[in-house]
């Protein structure tokens, strides 16, 4: 037979596109269509739907930038075309090729009920399944006109991702408002013919299975009459029922199928649309379960359930009867999916203890998967916290876009810093949008790298990012893929099922330890430097609060704010959101978090104020709050009193215009140019800087990625750097005990304090940096004299090792890496810890000294600014302000205990005495992240610590309180099944840890 391959999948290609796919919709008439434009932003529903429209034609341009416009259409369906289905075609001048990020609309009904959403690939609205014929129809449509930022050409800079320079430009052209038959056999071919086409491609030029199915596809397009596609479609549909029917191979690989819409709970859109979004998309979800019984659809965020039952009850009302049903799924038991490189200890349990706390009190449903697919990269702290909420399982996509290394396993265990091992899978699918193409489910099998020991995968499957969700294009692919052969077999299941499954063929799966690295969107530790710090600063005032507020009460009766810090609490974890946090998102959502974080700091401020006030009662005496966990001027942790008074710091003058700071423990020499060109220990009688080196030295970086501007910085960002040496002025500091350093570059300026108090031996940086560049990266470098293979920096519950060198490719890729409060180095005995109040981002380099002793330096810099100019064109101009301290001599357990105390503030009142803690532990590795009350409200106290230098620790934790028993819980405060009780003698609590292990004691009060 000669070969005629291309010219049949060319002709498939044509009649598809020009004959079949139009057919679908054989006949139509034009609905009358009137429009209001909503002022200002969106209104409630009834108002939108009261409002007076003024008529408006299809081609109109319509929509200004963030703009609701609240069409109605209206019209009768033909009498002629009774027995038949109609829908509605409603098209606001979508681009298909861009579902979740343009416009959108969400159809009601008259009084007010919601139809369905609308979206580029979903238009269509069904009016009757038959109609009788000269039904009215009357539709109001709540129409976003969302622009669009992330155009075909990507990344160029714009004004429109704020509503304050966005404009008033129409940003949408009316295209299509019809009433149309509908011809389901047309349509029913359509998916034939895209699901053979599609396996067709995939399968080897040579194969049996793919010329039988050109074969049967030529005799279908021959049986159909391309003048009459409506009255033959039947007849070719039946040419493709052998192929069809064909059933895959036993060993064919299984996915389950899961319905997804991954909706970025801020991104290229505030928060406000968001749950417009949600409540578009949960409406098309639950039409289409009831549409299709074997449909299931999964959505996780817990704060996006939230929103739809606050601002959309008649959504919720059908959300919550087809969660009712089992297949509508609560997924992932967190209440946002996080970054989870940046948030903190607490934080990240709270996104746990919110997320699954809100499915348990709504459905009676316990979540056990974390369900991760677009997060940038994972923490090694994080599988214990996984397990200590009580779930097993983690889900992710994200990893499989490194640049450098391709992962080895797409199921396997994690093992996290302590020991935990969660269940881990990545989709081989590679994408968390799948629509069921053909060219997706062939890639799922061929990439998955477990095969001989496992066979089964899952897909989310659904428009996401900016939501939309699934089809019910994608649910009858699904149905012809279920068993069909030369393709892997296609189930709809649930996550639970799917992970059952999966542990039970695979019960010893390889094991991964560490972090799970994202060799991409390295940049995200730096951008939108006021997010970052707004984060931090909120994790350190709601401990402070909760740690004072139950203080109080316990002390002095005062009422817990229970409900003021939930509040705030959901607040700062929403805004962890992995767009958010990371600063990816557009000028609007960061400007908007700038004034939430204001706001959230004056709350919590006020909390703080009153309960160490209560504490405090009246008085003269001088008392010293501590809030950090480690004792700090002689005051415990916990606690307050008067502080221990210190010696002093001399200022003398150095060589050259230099100053030198000495206070008996560090000598610290800085130059004429505002460099440390020593930072000598006293004690050890060791130099902390290496030889010809200073620190201190801020650093300028050309920094124009290839793509993803705010989300990535590229290696090649190294190849140039301008060491910013000249300064302005270099002055003793007004208190006597520091140095004042100005600097000017290109259009900005920095004003820096280096200061060292009595007895500490830490150097404090405080720079403030008014930012005017674009397209720069500012490091500040510390090349230390140290002997470093590997060096620590903080996570959750602990700290994580990694290399120093790049003698792998694996290595190499981490030349930007994430820490919390703390990088330490280290040789036997002696190191040293650069501690930080807000940044995350930074870079750890070694050198071999060629010359003089062939030291090794190692260079640790912190990431301070990026200049990125999309999404956000303005991102990080302005005034911002760091704080840093050089620790020479340190050990692990120094860098836990600076990085405490540089982020929490000293407080200083006056009362009447002493206030002793409410806890207290005799061991300083045990760090207490939390001490609360528990969150029922039952006024039981919640205690919860870890052990933060990896060793082994024994502690007694002490209760400043009678309580009647103690109980070991999980995160969710609920007693464990597996901990015996803790040893107790008295108000002594005997506590036993290994590296890391996270612990959480409720004490029941006498």
């Amino acid at each position: 037979m000669h070969d005629d391959r291309s010219l049949v999948e060319a002709r498939l290609k044509r009649v598809l596109d020009e004959r079949v796919r139009p057919a679908v919709y054989p006949e139509s008439v034009p609905l009358d269509v009137a429009v209001w434009h909503a002022p200002g932003e969106p209104v409630p529903v009834a108002e939108g739907l009261a409002a007076e429209p003024a008529p408006i034609e299809v081609g109109t341009r319509w929509g200004a930038p963030w703009g609701t416009s609240w069409f109605r259409v209206t019209g009768t369906v033909p009498e002629a075309w009774a027995g038949r289905t109609v829908e509605a075609l409603l098209d606001l001048g979508f681009d298909e090729n861009m579902p979740g990020f343009q416009c959108e609309g969400l159809v009601y009904r008259p009084d007010g009920t919601p139809v369905k959403g609308l979206n580029p690939r979903n238009q269509w609205v069904r009016i009757g399944a038959p109609v009788a014929g000269g039904e009215e129809v009357r539709l109001h449509i709540e129409a976003a006109s969302n622009p669009v930022i992330l155009d075909y050409h990507p990344f160029l800079p714009t004004r429109l991702g704020d509503k304050e320079t966005a404009g008033s430009d129409p940003q949408y052209t009316l295209t299509r408002m019809d009433l149309a038959v509908f011809d389901e056999t047309v349509w029913q071919l359509v998916i034939d013919l895209e699901v053979l086409g599609e396996l067709m491609a995939e399968l080897p030029v040579d194969s049996q299975r793919r010329h039988e199915i050109l074969r049967a596809v030529e005799r279908a397009l021959d049986a159909i009459d391309l003048q009459d596609v409506n009255g033959t479609a039947e007849r070719a549909r039946a040419r493709l029922t052998g192929v069809l029917a064909a059933p895959a191979v036993p060993s064919a690989h299984r996915i389950s199928a899961v319905g997804h819409a991954h909706i970025d709970s801020a991104w290229l859109w505030p928060l406000r649309e968001t749950v417009r979004k949600v409540a578009r998309t949960t409406s098309n979800m639950t039409a289409l379960l009831e549409d299709e019984p074997d449909f299931v659809f999964a959505m996780s965020q817990a704060q996006q359930w939230a929103w739809i039952k606050e601002h959309r009850p008649e959504v919720w009302a059908r959300v919550k009867k087809a969660v009712a049903d089992g297949r509508f799924v609560p997924a992932g038991g967190m209440w946002v999916e996080s970054d989870t490189n940046m948030p903190g200890s607490e934080a990240m349990a709270r996104q746990f203890v919110h997320g699954k706390r809100f499915f348990l009190d709504e459905f009676g449903i316990e979540n056990d998967e974390a369900w991760l697919p677009d997060t940038f990269g994972f923490a090694a702290g994080l599988p214990q916290i996984i397990k200590a909420a009580g779930s097993t399982r983690l889900l992710t996509q994200k990893i499989s876009w490194s640049q450098t290394n391709r992962f080895p396993h797409h199921t396997f265990q994690w093992e996290g810093i302590d020991g935990t091992r969660i269940f881990t899978h990545f989709p081989p699918v590679d994408t968390y949008n799948c629509s069921m193409k053909g060219s997706e489910i062939a890639h799922a099998a061929r990439n998955f790298k477990d095969k001989g020991v496992a066979s089964h995968s899952l897909a989310p499957t659904g428009w996401g990012d900016g939501g939309g969700g699934t089809t019910r294009e994608m649910v009858a692919k699904a149905a012809r893929l279920r068993d069909l052969e030369g393709s892997a077999r296609v189930v709809w299941e649930t996550p639970a099922a799917f992970f059952d499954k999966a542990e039970a063929e695979y019960p010893e799966p390889p094991v991964w330890v560490g972090e799970l690295y994202l060799e991409l969107h390295r940049a995200t530790l730096t951008s939108q430097a006021r997010t970052k710090q707004g984060n931090r600063r909120s994790e350190h005032l709601l401990r402070e609060a909760e740690l004072w507020a139950a203080t109080a009460a316990v002390r002095t009766e005062v009422p817990y704010p229970y409900e003021e810090l939930d509040r705030i609490w959901k607040t700062v974890l929403l805004h962890q959101f992995h767009d958010i946090l990371p600063g990816s998102s557009i000028a609007w959502v960061h400007r908007e978090a700038r004034a939430t974080y204001d706001r959230i700091a004056a709350e919590l401020g006020a909390i703080i104020e009153a309960a160490q006030r209560a504490l405090a009662g009246e008085g003269a005496t001088e008392l010293l709050f501590n809030a950090a966990p480690h004792t700090r001027a002689g005051v415990p942790a916990g606690g307050a009193s008067t502080p221990a008074a210190a010696g002093g710091t001399r200022l003398t003058p150095g060589e050259d215009g230099g100053h030198v700071l000495d206070n008996g423990l560090l000598r610290i020499t800085v130059d004429a140019r505002g460099l440390v060109v020593s930072a000598y220990d006293l004690e050890a009688d060791r130099e902390t800087i290496a030889p010809g080196r200073a620190a201190n030295l801020l650093q300028l970086h050309p920094d124009f990625p290839n793509m993803w501007d705010a989300w990535d910085v590229d290696e090649f960002y190294r190849n140039t750097v301008t060491d910013l040496t000249d300064a302005d002025s270099v002055t003793p500091g007004e208190d006597g005990a520091s140095v004042r350093i100005v600097r000017s570059f290109g259009a900005s300026r920095v004003t820096q304090v280096l200061s060292l108090a009595a007895g500490e031996r830490r150097l404090v940086l405080d720079t403030e940096v008014d930012w005017h560049e674009t397209e720069k990266f500012l490091k500040l470098a510390f090349p230390l004299d140290v002997h470093a293979e590997r060096y620590a920096s903080e996570t959750q519950f602990g700290h994580f090792h990694r290399p120093t060198h790049t003698n792998t490719s694996w290595e190499a890729a981490k030349f930007e890496a994430c820490n919390h409060r703390f990088v330490h180095v280290a040789e036997p005995g002696w190191g040293v810890a650069i501690v930080n109040d807000s940044t995350y981002g930074h870079d750890v380099t070694r050198t071999v000294r060629a010359d003089g002793d062939r030291g090794t330096t190692t260079t640790v810099r912190v990431s301070l600014l990026r200049a990125p100019r999309f999404p956000d064109p303005e991102t990080d101009q302005g005034v911002h302000r760091f704080r840093h301290a050089l620790v020479p001599g340190a050990d692990i357990a120094d860098a836990v205990r600076e990085g405490w105390r540089i982020n929490v503030s000293e407080r200083r009142l006056t009362g009447s005495g002493e206030v002793a803690p409410l806890v207290t532990v005799d061991d300083p590795a045990v760090v207490v992240t939390a001490v609360k009350l528990a969150d029922d409200g039952s006024g039981d106290v919640v205690v919860r610590f870890h052990e933060a230098h990896g060793g082994r620790a024994r502690a007694t934790l002490t209760a400043g309180f009678a309580f009647a028993g103690v109980t070991a819980t999980d995160l969710l405060e609920r007693p464990l099944d597996e901990c015996a009780a803790p040893e107790r003698d008295g108000e002594r609590i005997a506590v036993r840890l290994r590296p890391f292990e996270l612990v959480t004691l409720r004490f029941r009060r006498a």
